[in-house]
């Protein structure tokens, strides 16, 4: 996961719609399932997917109050604490 994606889809999120990113990580576990992908193309899909449920779960935060900075600071916490276990 990279901090400056999911915070970059995260502006996205609150200028359009979350609907956008959920469909769009719809369409990607779709293409998963193209038997011909190579592994370093799954690893790049998988990557995006990734980015896109962090700014998901940050959007989400920040709709239950936190501010940007903390909801984002608080995520990529918890996804370093969940890499340390």
């Amino acid at each position: 996961m990279k901090l400056p994606i999911i915070k970059h889809l995260t502006s996205f999120i609150e200028e359009n719609d979350e609907d956008f990113v959920v469909e769009t990580i719809e369409t990607l576990e779709a293409l998963t399932e193209v038997p011909s992908l190579k592994d370093e193309e799954l690893d790049v899909i998988g990557e995006l997917i990734s980015n896109m449920y962090g700014a998901l779960e940050v959007d989400k935060m920040i709709k239950e109050g936190s501010s940007k900075k903390d909801a984002l600071n608080d995520f990529m916490k918890r996804v370093l604490g969940s890499i340390d276990k």
